[in-house]
C-alpha cells in the first residue's frame, strides 16, 4: 500500500510517435473487449459479429472497394482540417465546403459540355475554387477583423446544406426519371481502376503526401510552420503572417471543395441533399486522430472508414443505428483517453528529507 502511495503520474512535454501508437493500439483492443461484454450482454455474438466485419469488410473485393470508397473523402475532409492546424486554426466547415465543390462540379458537369478529359479537369477546378470560394469569407473575416473562424465556418454548413438541397430538389431537379431528391446524372465520371474504386482515391492518397512534403522542405513550408507556432515570432522575422494565413484557409477550403467533387464525379454521379454524409465533420476526428500529421491523415481515415464499414455491416445484423453509433462513440473516446494517458508517466515520488518537514 505504501509503495502504491509514493507513486504519481507526471506530465511529460515530448511524447514519441511509437509510444502514441502503443497507446491506441491498447485502447482500440480495450474498446473492442468493452464492445463485445456489451453486445454478449444483449444477447448478441461478438465472435460472430467480429467474423463478419473482418470477412465483408477486409476479406472480399467487394468490402476493400466499400473502403477506398469511404477513404476517398474522409482523407481529403481530414486533410483540410489538418492544413488549418498548422497554422494553428480550425477549420469546423469542412462539411459546407465539401457541399459547395460538389454543387461547383455539378453546375459543369450538367450545363457545360465538351470531351470528358478536359470537363473532368474542369470539375476539378470548379470544385476546389467553390470550395474555397466558400471560405473566403471566414478568412477575411480572421484575417483583418480577428473573427472567430469556429463559428463562421460551422454556420455556413448549414447554408450550404440548405442550397444544395434548394437547387438538388428544385431548379436542377432531375426531370427525367422524377427523382425530387437529386438532380440528374452528371455525364462526366472520373475512370476506375478496381471494381468501383476510381482514380480519385489516388488524388486522396497523393495529397496528403504533397502536402507534407511541401511543409518540410520549401520555404513556404517552414514559413506556415513557424506561424503555426509563433506567429508573432513569424512576424518579426518578416514573414507575411496574414498572407500565410489567407493562404492556408484558401486551400482548406479547395481541398474539402475537391473531395465534394470527387463524391460527384467518382461515386454518387448526382447532387444531392445527403451527399456529404458528414464526411466534413468527420474530418475533424480524421484530423484530431492524425495529431496535425499529414500523412498520418491516412491512417487516421482508414480507422475512421474500418468503424463507419463495420458500422454498415453491423446493421445488417441486427443491431441498431443508435448501438452501432454507440460503439463508434466507445472507439473514439478510449482513443482520446489513450491519447492523453500517453502524455503522462508513472513515476516513484521522492520522500521528502525530515529536515525540510520540520522546517516547514
Amino acid at each position: 500500500m505504501s509503495g502504491l502511495q509514493s507513486l504519481r503520474l507526471v506530465r511529460v512535454s515530448a511524447v514519441s510517435g511509437r509510444r502514441i501508437l502503443a497507446a491506441r493500439v491498447i485502447s482500440f483492443i480495450a474498446a473492442l473487449a468493452v464492445g463485445a461484454i456489451v453486445l454478449a450482454a444483449c444477447g448478441f455474438d461478438p465472435l460472430h459479429l467480429g467474423t463478419q466485419i473482418l470477412k465483408k469488410s477486409l476479406g472480399s473485393r467487394f468490402g476493400l472497394e466499400d473502403l477506398g470508397l469511404l477513404l476517398t473523402p474522409l482523407i481529403l475532409t481530414g486533410l483540410a482540417v489538418t492544413v488549418m492546424m498548422k497554422i494553428g486554426l480550425w477549420n469546423i466547415g469542412a462539411d459546407g465546403q465539401f457541399y459547395i465543390g460538389a454543387f461547383a462540379a455539378t453546375a459543369i458537369g450538367l450545363f457545360v459540355k465538351g470531351p470528358e478529359p478536359a470537363m473532368l479537369v474542369l470539375c476539378f477546378i470548379a470544385g476546389a475554387a467553390g470550395g474555397a470560394l466558400w471560405i473566403l469569407v471566414p478568412t477575411l473575416a480572421r484575417a483583418y477583423g480577428k473573427v472567430d473562424e469556429i463559428i463562421t465556418t460551422l454556420l455556413l454548413n448549414f447554408v450550404a446544406l440548405l442550397l444544395v438541397y434548394y437547387v438538388a430538389t428544385g431548379p436542377w431537379r432531375d426531370r427525367t426519371t422524377g427523382t425530387v431528391a437529386s438532380t440528374g446524372r452528371v455525364p462526366y465520371e472520373m475512370p476506375d481502376f478496381f471494381g468501383s474504386l476510381h482514380w480519385g482515391f489516388v488524388i486522396a492518397l497523393i495529397a496528403p503526401v504533397l502536402f507534407g512534403l511541401l511543409l518540410r522542405y520549401t520555404k513556404w513550408g517552414y514559413e506556415i510552420r513557424l506561424t503555426g507556432a509563433n506567429p508573432e515570432a513569424a512576424h518579426y522575422a518578416g514573414i507575411p503572417v496574414r498572407r500565410r494565413m489567407i493562404t492556408i484557409m484558401l486551400l482548406s477550403g479547395a481541398i474539402a471543395g475537391l473531395a465534394g467533387m470527387l463524391e460527384v464525379t467518382g461515386t454518387v454521379h448526382r447532387l444531392q441533399g445527403g451527399i456529404s454524409n458528414n464526411y466534413g465533420y468527420l474530418g475533424v476526428m480524421v484530423a484530431v486522430l492524425a495529431r496535425g500529421s499529414p500523412v498520418g491523415v491516412i491512417a487516421g481515415a482508414a480507422l475512421m472508414a474500418i468503424i463507419l464499414n463495420a458500422g454498415i455491416i453491423l446493421q445488417t445484423q441486427g443491431l441498431t443505428t443508435a448501438a452501432v453509433l454507440a460503439l463508434t462513440g466507445l472507439i473514439m473516446m478510449f482513443t482520446a483517453v489513450a491519447d492523453q494517458f500517453a502524455h503522462y508517466r508513472l513515476v516513484r515520488a521522492l520522500p521528502v528529507p525530515a529536515a525540510a518537514t520540520a522546517a516547514g
